[in-house]
């Protein structure tokens, strides 16, 4: 039986993992989440948790009330992530935090020669090289658990030995594929919000719809899979059927297929190399009838252009487009700037962003900080 910490628990790929744990009887030894301490202490409740951290540290008191009485280690904000990152006993951690708050604990994890499920795009998106290296290193194992990226790392299985000519990255193109620049400029964020195919967490949608999430992705495919960017081709699927594929030096294409249901990846992550009962829908293909494909519109969803160019060129670009994303994104679901100002101003930071090699985690996090403050400054001084 495994070992499990969730560093992420009360989010979307957080319970479904527990989900997964109920299920399969996978022993979960920590959890932690942002705020969300009543869903928080009710997990910790019935998992047998033994410890418990909340980031947001002025939601420890109300924690503390929840689980009076049991025997649990109470742990805040970052020191407590590391500290769960750092467990004896723990089988796998999995990061499914939202953000850059997720660096930091999965290098902890790593250096402590913890297996990981990546769920944090950031992670390998900001310290790419940094956390493969280590990785590599320590002999520590990161297993996908990103719809696409498990694919391709399902459909790597068995053939190992034979060189990749190029992958095929699926995309939904969010709810707003086929629109303008001009059908986009008065989007709400209840739209935004509103995927076609996926249930997923605010952030996560928004980047969904600008296809930010494409361009993290395409970053993370890079040093997951060990691929330059020409030996990846992003392809717009509506169905998310196919959650995407690898083409062979023969010029075979090996897919992974399945209803989009996020359980499929993570109890993959979680299991591996077990395929065991998993509690989703069958797939009918001809329930679906057909299966469509596009190329992206990489001028009307700038984001996606900026994430391939800022890897392209390597350095602390990627970090620098990943924080200009975030700050921008929260600007936008609070209301203070349009949808299509999130690319612009992604774009505004890799190019005003002088870029540096990464030597250490604290390049990583100066990129991030500026590129922040840089976004939080031009929202002041004009309209987006």
């Amino acid at each position: 039986m495994k070992t499990i910490s969730i560093l992420g628990s009360t989010g979307s790929i957080g319970t479904q993992a527990l989900e997964v744990c109920r299920e399969h009887k996978i022993k979960v030894k920590a959890l932690a989440a942002y705020s969300n301490v009543r869903l928080l202490a009710e997990q910790a409740s019935e998992f047998g948790a033994e410890y418990v951290c909340v980031y947001d540290e002025k939601k420890l008191d109300e924690l503390k009330g929840l689980l009076s009485g049991r025997e649990v280690t109470f742990l805040t904000g970052m020191e407590g992530l590391k500290t769960i990152a750092a467990l004896d006993g723990v089988d796998i951690m999995l990061n499914s935090v939202v953000g850059m708050v997720g660096l930091v604990p999965t290098l902890t994890a790593i250096e402590h020669g913890t297996d990981i499920a990546l769920a944090n795009k950031e992670t390998l998106v900001a310290g790419g090289k940094l956390v493969i290296d280590s990785a590599k290193e320590k002999g520590v194992k990161i297993y996908p658990v990103d719809s696409e990226h498990s694919a391709i790392f399902q459909s790597r299985q068995g053939n190992e030995m034979n060189a990749v000519k190029g992958i095929i990255l699926t995309a939904s193109g969010g709810p707003f594929y086929g629109k303008t620049a001009d059908e986009l400029k008065n989007v709400t964020v209840e739209q935004a919000l509103d995927h076609p195919n996926w249930s997923m967490g605010n952030k996560i949608t928004i980047d969904s719809a600008t296809l930010m999430n494409k361009g993290l992705e395409f970053i993370e495919a890079m040093w997951l899979f060990d691929l330059r960017p020409e030996q990846i081709e992003i392809v717009v699927h509506r169905e998310s059927v196919i959650h995407s594929a690898v083409e062979y030096e023969d010029n075979s294409v090996i897919a992974q297929l399945g209803v989009p249901d996020m359980k499929i990846p993570i109890q993959y992550a979680l299991l591996y190399p077990k395929r065991v009962h998993c509690d989703v829908k069958h797939l009918s293909l001809t329930d679906y009838g057909r299966l469509t494909f596009a190329k992206p519109d990489h001028d009307t969803f700038k984001c996606l252009t900026a994430c391939i160019k800022a890897v392209t060129e390597g350095g602390i670009l990627p970090a620098a487009v990943n924080g200009a994303n975030e700050q921008a994104v929260a600007a936008f679901l609070a209301g203070k700037i349009s949808f299509l100002g999130i690319g612009e101003l992604v774009t505004e930071v890799l190019e005003n962003t002088e870029n540096k090699e990464i030597h250490d985690v604290e390049d990583i996090l100066a990129a991030d900080k500026a590129a922040r403050a840089y976004v939080a400054e031009r929202i002041t001084e004009r309209q987006y």
